[in-house]
C-alpha cells in the first residue's frame, strides 16, 4: 500500500489462541480504502478468522481490529453493531435463510437495522437484485435456486445496506468455471458501483488473481507477504512460490517459513 492510499481496516500484532491452540501469532496487515485485498493461505490456517475478527464476532486474545481508525476491540455492543452496519458479509454457501423468499431475506437487514419505509426497503431490494442479475427472482425460495444463484442473491444481500466494507468468504467454492467467471467479475463490479472496499478469502488462484487489487498471504499465524498481484506472481519468497504454483515439494509440506 503505498503512502497516498488511506487504510479503512488495520490488524495491529493481533494473537488469538484457543487453549493452547494457537490460530494468529501477530498479525499485522493494513487494507486500503476502496481496493479489493484477497487473503491467501492454507485451509484452517485463520483466513476466515481474520474475517470474524474483522467483523467483531470474535475478540483477539491481543492486539487491535481497527475499522475506519476506531478499535473494535473493545467496543460495547450498541456501538459495535452501529460499526457492522457499514460492513456487508457474503459467506461461503451464501447462508439464505431457507423459510424466507429471495425479497424478505434481502429486506430483513433493513427492516431490523433501519427506519426506512416499505416502498424505500422495496426499491432497494430491487435495486440489489438488478445489480447480480437475479430481477426474477424476487419471490422465489432458496430451495427453487441453483448454486450459482444462491452465491448472487448472497451478493445482493451482503450489499443491501451499501456498505463501506464487503467481506468475502470463499464466494466462488463449489461452482463450475463459467458461474465462477461470473461472480467474480459482479465482486468487481458490485466493489466499484459502491465504492466499497473488498477483503476476499478464497483458495481459488485464478480467481484471486482476477479479481486483487492487493494480496496478503497468511501462514504459520502470519502475515508472511502484502503486495500487488504483480509482484506475488514473481515473488521469490518460497511459500507464496510454492502456494502459487501448487508444487507438492516446498517449505509449506515442511512447515517451516523464512525468518
Amino acid at each position: 500500500m503505498n503512502d497516498a492510499e488511506k487504510t479503512i481496516v488495520e490488524l495491529r500484532d493481533v494473537h488469538l489462541a484457543f487453549g493452547d491452540n494457537e490460530i494468529l501469532s501477530g498479525v499485522n496487515l493494513a487494507i486500503p480504502e476502496r481496493g479489493r485485498v484477497v487473503i491467501l493461505g492454507q485451509s484452517g490456517g485463520g483466513k476466515s478468522t481474520m474475517l470474524r475478527l474483522i467483523l467483531g464476532i470474535l475478540k483477539p486474545t491481543s492486539g487491535g481490529v481497527l475499522f475506519k481508525g476506531h478499535d473494535i476491540t473493545g467496543m460495547k455492543r450498541r456501538r459495535l453493531n452501529q460499526m457492522r452496519q457499514r460492513m456487508g458479509m457474503v459467506y461461503q454457501y451464501s447462508a439464505l435463510i431457507s423459510s424466507l423468499s429471495v425479497r424478505d431475506n434481502l429486506s430483513l437487514p433493513l427492516e431490523e437495522l433501519t427506519r426506512k419505509t416499505r416502498a424505500e426497503i422495496d426499491k432497494a431490494v430491487d435495486e440489489k437484485l438488478a445489480m447480480v442479475g437475479m430481477t426474477e427472482a424476487r419471490d422465489k425460495m432458496p430451495s427453487e435456486l441453483s448454486g450459482g444463484m444462491r452465491k448472487r442473491i448472497g451478493l445482493a444481500r451482503g450489499i443491501i445496506m451499501d456498505p463501506q466494507l464487503i467481506l468475502y468468504d470463499e464466494p466462488s467454492a463449489g461452482l463450475d468455471p463459467v458461474t465462477s467467471s461470473v461472480i467474480n467479475e459482479l465482486i468487481i463490479s458490485l466493489s466499484d458501483a459502491i465504492g466499497a472496499t473488498s477483503i476476499i478469502v478464497t483458495h481459488e488462484m485464478e480467481s484471486a488473481f482476477k479479481i486483487a487489487t492487493h494480496m496478503a498471504m497468511l501462514f504459520q499465524g502470519r502475515i508472511i507477504a502484502s503486495d500487488t498481484p504483480e509482484n506475488f506472481k514473481s515473488s521469490t519468497d518460497p511459500v507464496v512460490a510454492q502456494f502459487i504454483s501448487g508444487d507438492t515439494i516446498g517449505p509449506i509440506n515442511e512447515g517451516t517459513a523464512k525468518p
